[in-house]
């Protein structure tokens, strides 16, 4: 289940209220909020590094991979793209390319280096059965040259936080607008983290010392429960 935007921008105004510490915008909110969103979704990836390194016996390290794994799962994705002279290029939200699938076979990968090398030998030679593929720049190309399609499996990147709203003609002040909003897309267990990072941001944003130290504090804490 997706962070509602616009419950986590209430909390985070009432905690800026309660503290005197200023208001908040929109504009500013939504800015924030998505950085705060891709420093989470980056984390993981560190965190799934600390944990491969780790001794893989306890119960622990299996619940926490488990539950990494389902962060991680919200952004995978499956999309088929055209072959045009057997290169296509990869959609704008790829993150990380996962794999690459063709007539139903997934496509070895290899470095451009290797393609002479690849293509001497009778025995490593691509075919249409068993081609292979350079991935650089954003684009695939695959050996030997093909047409159709290929299936990519691939993770994406958070979508842009949006806090939508409309103005009050009478009073002036903010409406949430939900048809005109993006909720934060990562992993529901995350949102004390999300909006401890939220109201850090905002802190520096009013130069403001004792919210950046509060955020602080509350986002070790988290990572320290995390850990138990």
């Amino acid at each position: 289940m997706a962070i509602n935007v616009d419950s986590t921008y209430k909390a985070v105004l009432v905690v800026l209220e309660q503290e005197k510490r200023g208001v908040l915008t929109p504009t500013e909110y939504n800015k924030i909020a998505t950085q705060a969103q891709q420093e989470i979704f980056t984390g993981y990836f560190d965190e799934l590094n600390q944990l491969l390194r780790m001794p893989q016996t306890s119960l622990a390290y299996a619940d926490r991979m488990a539950l990494l794994d389902e962060k991680i799962s919200l952004f995978k994705r499956s999309e088929e793209i055209a072959l045009v002279d057997s290169e296509t290029t990869l959609p704008s939200i790829v993150q990380e390319l996962g794999s690459v699938v063709y007539n139903n076979r997934e496509v070895q990968r290899i470095q451009r280096h290797d393609l002479y090398t690849t293509n001497q030998s009778p025995l490593t030679a691509p075919t249409s059965y068993y081609p292979v593929y350079i991935y650089e720049d954003k684009k695939i190309t695959l050996f030997p040259t093909l047409t159709g399609s290929v299936l990519i499996n691939f993770l994406k990147f958070p979508a842009d936080v949006k806090w939508g709203f409309t103005i009050d003609p009478n009073l002036g002040n903010y409406i949430y607008n939900p048809l005109n909003s993006v909720d934060f897309e990562i992993h529901q267990s995350d949102q004390p983290l999300l909006i401890s990072k939220i109201l850090g941001y905002a802190g520096v944003m009013t130069k403001d010392q004792f919210i950046m130290s509060l955020a602080g504090q509350k986002e070790q804490q988290i990572n320290i429960d995390s850990q138990k």
